[in-house]
C-alpha cells in the first residue's frame, strides 16, 4: 500500500535484539514525524508511551487509564508496567 493514512501495529518490537528494536522504535517515530497516524499495542511501554500522542491503558477491555506522556508519572503506570521504576 502507498502512502498509507493509518498504520496499526501489534507489538512491532516483540522478540527483537536491542538493536533492532531501537531500530523499529526509529522508524516509527519517522513515520509520526511524516504525519502518518499509527494505532501500537507494544509491550514496551515505556518506549511506546515516548511515542505516543495519547496512551490508553485497558484493563478487562475497558479503558482504566489515559493520557499523554505525562501518564507515565501515574502510580498504575510505573506499578504494572515499568516494574515500579521510571
Amino acid at each position: 500500500m502507498q502512502a498509507p493514512s493509518l498504520l496499526l501495529l501489534d507489538e512491532p518490537s516483540l522478540g527483537l535484539s536491542p538493536i533492532l528494536q531501537k531500530d523499529i522504535f526509529d522508524m516509527i517515530r519517522k513515520l509520526k514525524a511524516d504525519g502518518i497516524s499509527m494505532l501500537i499495542v507494544e509491550q514496551n511501554a515505556k518506549k511506546a508511551i515516548e511515542i505516543a500522542d495519547r496512551t490508553y491503558l485497558l484493563e478487562d477491555g475497558r479503558i482504566a487509564l489515559e493520557g499523554g506522556p505525562e501518564i507515565l508519572e501515574h502510580e498504575a503506570i510505573r506499578n504494572v508496567y515499568l516494574g515500579g521504576r521510571y
